[in-house]
C-alpha cells in the first residue's frame, strides 16, 4: 500500500476539511478520503466504486421491513448472512480494517469501519439509524431511544440484548453500562475514533511514522479535537527529525495552554528549545 504523492495528499486533506466543516459531513465520503491518504491507488473511480456498493447493497434490502429490530435482522441476514461482513481479531492487527474500500472488499474490519458499513447501507434505505461508540467496542443503533435496538456489525450483526451490551461494556472497562454510552453518535465523533484507531496502530508500528503523522494530520483538520493532539504531532515530527516543524508546532501549542497552565507552557518551549538544538 503506498502513499499518494505529497501533492495529491495535499488536496485530500483540503477536501477533507472542507467536507468535515459542511452543514452535514458525508461519513462515507470522509472514510473514503482517509482512505486514500493511506493508500494512493485509491483513485476517485475507486471512491465512487465503493459509493456505488453501498448503494447496491442497500438495494438488497427489503422495503421497509418495520420496527427498529426488523431492521437490524434485515441488516444481519444482508451484511452479515448473506455477504460475510464480520470481524475477527486478527482485523486488529491490519490498517486495512480501518479503511472503508478494504472493508469492503474484505468484508472484514474494526467494529467501527464495519458498523460505518451498517450505517451507510441503512441509511442509504431508510432505516432510523446511528453509530453507539460503547466503550471498547463500536455498534449500531436502531429506532429511538425507548424502543432502541442495537447489533453488533464485528459479530456479524448479532443483535443485542441488554446483557449482551452490559457485557461489552463490562468487558471493556470494568464498570456497569451506563445509558449515556447509547446515546447516537456524530458523524465527527465516529471519524475523530476511527483516527485515534490508526494513530494508536501507528504508535505500536515505530516504523510507520508516515501513518501516525497523516492521521494526527487529519484529526487537527476536524472543527472539534483535543488540543493535545498538537503535541502529539510535535512528537510524531521529532520521531521523523523534522526538528524544525516539530519546535513550530510546540510553541505554538505552548500559546495554547499559556492561559490556563504556564508551567506546562514553559515545558513546551524548552521542548522546542531542545528540537531546535538538533539543527546544530
Amino acid at each position: 500500500m503506498q502513499p499518494p504523492s505529497s501533492g495529491h495528499a495535499a488536496e485530500l486533506h483540503r477536501r477533507f476539511a472542507a467536507e468535515a466543516r459542511a452543514e452535514r459531513p458525508d461519513l462515507a465520503a470522509l472514510c473514503l478520503l482517509i482512505g486514500a491518504v493511506a493508500d494512493g491507488s485509491l483513485d476517485e473511480a475507486g471512491m465512487d466504486a465503493a459509493q456505488v456498493e453501498l448503494d447496491r447493497l442497500a438495494g438488497e434490502l427489503p422495503y421497509r421491513p418495520g420496527a427498529p429490530a426488523a431492521w437490524a435482522v434485515a441488516l444481519r441476514q444482508a451484511l452479515g448472512d448473506r455477504h460475510g461482513f464480520h470481524g475477527t481479531p486478527g482485523d486488529y492487527r491490519r490498517l486495512e480494517s480501518s479503511l472503508l474500500h478494504e472493508v469492503l472488499r474484505r468484508r472484514r474490519g474494526l467494529p467501527i469501519l464495519l458498523s460505518v458499513v451498517w450505517m451507510e447501507v441503512a441509511r442509504r434505505a431508510g432505516a432510523p439509524v446511528y453509530g453507539v461508540a460503547l466503550p471498547g467496542h463500536f455498534v449500531v443503533g436502531f429506532g429511538p431511544e425507548e424502543d432502541q435496538v442495537l447489533a453488533d456489525p464485528f459479530g456479524g450483526g448479532r443483535v443485542l440484548t441488554g446483557t449482551d451490551a452490559e457485557l461489552l461494556v463490562v468487558g471493556a472497562t470494568g464498570s456497569p453500562l451506563d445509558p449515556s454510552y447509547l446515546t447516537p453518535a456524530a458523524p465527527l465523533d465516529v471519524i475523530l475514533r476511527i483516527l485515534n484507531n490508526i494513530r494508536a496502530w501507528a504508535a505500536a508500528r515505530p516504523e510507520r511514522s508516515d501513518v501516525a503523522l497523516w492521521a494526527v494530520q487529519l484529526s487537527l483538520l476536524l472543527p472539534s479535537h483535543p488540543a493535545r493532539l498538537r503535541h502529539e504531532l510535535a512528537q510524531v515530527l521529532l520521531r521523523r527529525g523534522e526538528f524544525l516543524a516539530a519546535a513550530t508546532e510546540l510553541e505554538a501549542y505552548a500559546q495554547v495552554v499559556a492561559p490556563v497552565d504556564t508551567a506546562a507552557a514553559d515545558r513546551l518551549r524548552a521542548e522546542a528549545r531542545a528540537a531546535r538544538a538538533l539543527l546544530n
